[in-house]
């Protein structure tokens, strides 16, 4: 059995199975309208600045990701691969953990790990989400064992800002365009 696929159905320490909310209207009615006391001119304004605002995009942008495998193999190159996709979370009992968005188990001895950013404009990597993207990979690495080349996916809104970080630690990206190619 693939390695994506085994963990996804059961998590390495916990032993449960990762569950999310698909339906993005829903998820929209029950954050932002259900109980909702803001009403008038100037709610959305408020709503659309706001943490809640910028939180809720993160999951909807990575929702409508997960829509399009079809389309974002295509833009990665492997759409003729055999793969199987699914999230992935390590959570040990001492140490660091990690949640991987998107897994891409791919036949050719390869793995995708896919990580979906939504901002307003080019997404930029500092020292500190290097670190993290790096650490992801470890930890994955450590906790299957694989022996398949990892290959770190960015899949974002409007593309990378090219820095040193970018360079260093991630091996494709895609932008939102190529989802509804």
């Amino acid at each position: 059995m693939p390695v994506a696929r085994s963990l996804y159905v059961s998590d390495v320490v916990t032993q449960t199975a990762l569950r999310k909310l698909a339906d993005e209207y829903t998820h929209f009615y029950l954050k932002f309208m259900e109980n909702s006391r803001s009403h008038g001119s100037g709610t959305w304004e408020k709503f659309s600045a706001g943490q809640s605002w910028r939180s809720w995009s993160g999951i909807a942008f990575e929702r409508v990701c997960l829509k399009h495998i079809q389309q974002l193999k295509k833009a990665i190159g492997i759409a003729a691969v055999y793969t199987e996709e699914s999230a992935w979370r390590y959570l040990p009992k001492t140490g660091k953990g990690a949640q991987i968005d998107l897994l891409i188990d791919r036949k050719d001895f390869a793995i995708n790990i896919c990580e979906m950013k939504y901002t307003d404009k080019a997404f930029t990597i500092d020292k500190a989400y290097a670190s993290e993207l790096e650490n992801k990979r470890n930890v994955f690495k450590e906790a299957t064992n694989t022996k398949k080349s990892l290959f770190l996916t960015l899949v974002t809104t409007f593309g990378v800002q090219s820095n040193e970080y970018a360079t260093k630690s991630v091996q494709v990206t895609v932008t939102m365009d190529a989802l509804f190619d």
